[in-house]
């Protein structure tokens, strides 16, 4: 008996069983609006709890700090955030930490290596505590061989993320550090403000982590942040940054 589909999914996530450890302005406004628009649409498209357990999902509890799945661990589960925040990170042989995206309520992450059948390139950490809807790789598939909209949707999303990816690259490799902050910052409040518009934004992230994310040093950043302070792009309360 085929389940039917409701609602139209966001994003997908593999995951293995492994949930123990713990561990610039576009161009130059043009192209991170664009980037603005690919998250306000990936956001939108969400795969709803009812969808989800008629296919035998679990709800399960994470700690901040715990590692999903590590880079080079098999895909084996579909995760979806109910609530909660991850992020995707590699490391350089020296092992400095880059982060290739940050999830929040409502989106999956690691889909690629679900459907291409290869290792995760890259391990998910959870950055707060939160709560995952985690589907067995089996289930996952069945859903999307007996809703076609749901695994249309999908690949809608993977798409608009790949060309993402190839935007934000191009960006941060061929500006200045300020350029390539400030499209990093423009990003960040319109894909986490997508749902919810405000004037004032709290960045929910510190220095490091915005260092991680677009590969410059922490002591670049805070340099940077200052300029941009004093040139009034942002605002500094206390060590936040407000957009």
């Amino acid at each position: 008996m085929q389940h039917k589909a409701i609602m139209v999914l966001h994003n997908y996530s593999a995951n293995p069983d492994k949930i123990t450890k713990n561990h610039d302005e576009s161009h130059k406004s043009g192209r991170l609006s664009e980037l603005g628009l690919v998250f306000r649409k990936k956001m939108q498209a969400i795969l709803s709890d009812e969808i989800i357990k008629q296919y035998s999902a679990q709800l399960i509890q994470v700690k901040k700090g715990q590692i999903l799945f590590n880079e080079g661990d098999n895909a084996l589960y579909f995760f979806q955030i109910r609530q909660g925040s991850v992020k995707m990170v590699s490391y350089s042989d020296e092992g400095q930490e880059f982060i290739q995206g940050v999830f929040s309520d409502a989106e999956s992450f690691g889909e690629p290596a679900l459907l291409g059948d290869f290792v995760y390139p890259s391990s998910a950490i959870a950055i707060k505590d939160s709560t995952l809807w985690r589907l067995s790789k089996n289930k996952f598939f069945d859903m999307l061989k007996e809703n076609f909209e749901i695994h249309l949707a999908l690949d809608r999303t993977l798409c608009k993320r790949l060309k993402y990816k190839n935007l934000v690259l191009s960006e941060i490799s061929f500006h200045d550090p300020e350029h390539r902050l400030k499209s990093l910052l423009k990003h960040l409040r319109d894909s986490l403000t997508a749902n919810n518009k405000t004037d004032h934004f709290e960045l929910p992230f510190t220095r490091q982590q915005l260092a991680d994310m677009c590969g410059m040093r922490v002591e670049t950043v805070i340099r940077t942040v200052k300029k941009l302070k004093d040139n009034g792009d942002v605002q500094v309360r206390g060590h936040k940054i407000i957009l």
